[in-house]
């Protein structure tokens, strides 16, 4: 009898089975799986939320940069139209580039340097010039290769009337973040022959 408890005792004793063993490394390996996966989607849907808030900065930079010049006079009302219509705003979605001597992007004036974001490095300042070539100090340059623009610029009609003296201004930021999935980020405005007081 006590021959009979010493095997059962051992028999409890000799632990995993091959299979067991087996079936917890298959559980393991697609909760590991599962994880990395979890993981790559949130990479992902990170980078794509730092490239929507870069497109709809860059899209109201353009907007304001084109205020800004009517308000200097730097260009006259006339020019603020796209080129097919006797202005100097290129048609069509463009690759981003620095603006030019005019300091308005979206125009045949800009310079062939891709346009960028420039992040400060360790010491947390951004040392580089905003037309720089090359980042200063510990700057990093995070340029816009994925990024199009496109400003159209239309009449504005009131009551099947057109303004004479008002435009209709939309930016368009197109990001393609690979595949065929672009998006799209839009800034409208209007723009009149001269600063409302």
């Amino acid at each position: 009898m006590k021959t009979d408890l010493l095997e059962k005792s051992q028999k409890r004793a000799n632990g995993f089975s091959l299979i067991e063993v087996m079936i917890a490394v298959v559980i393991l390996v697609v909760g590991l799986t599962a994880l990395m996966a979890l993981f790559a989607k949130s990479l992902s849907a990170v980078q794509s939320s730092q490239d929507g808030q870069i497109a709809r900065q860059k899209s109201r930079e353009t907007m304001e940069s084109i205020y800004a010049a009517r308000n200097d006079e730097a260009i006259s009302f006339d020019q603020i139209q796209n080129v097919s219509s006797g202005g100097i705003f290129t048609d069509g979605f463009q690759t981003m580039h620095l603006s030019g001597s005019n300091g308005i992007p979206g125009t045949s004036s800009d310079t062939a340097i891709l346009d960028r974001v420039i992040l400060p490095g360790k010491n947390g300042i951004v040392e580089t010039a905003p037309n720089a070539a090359s980042p200063s100090g510990d700057d990093v340059f995070y340029p816009l290769v994925n990024f199009q623009r496109q400003i159209l610029i239309g009449p504005v009609v009131n009551g099947g009337a057109v303004n004479l003296y008002m435009r209709k201004i939309t930016v368009t930021v197109r990001v393609n973040a690979g595949g065929a999935n672009a998006v799209d980020y839009v800034t409208t405005g209007y723009i009149s022959t001269s600063q409302q007081q």
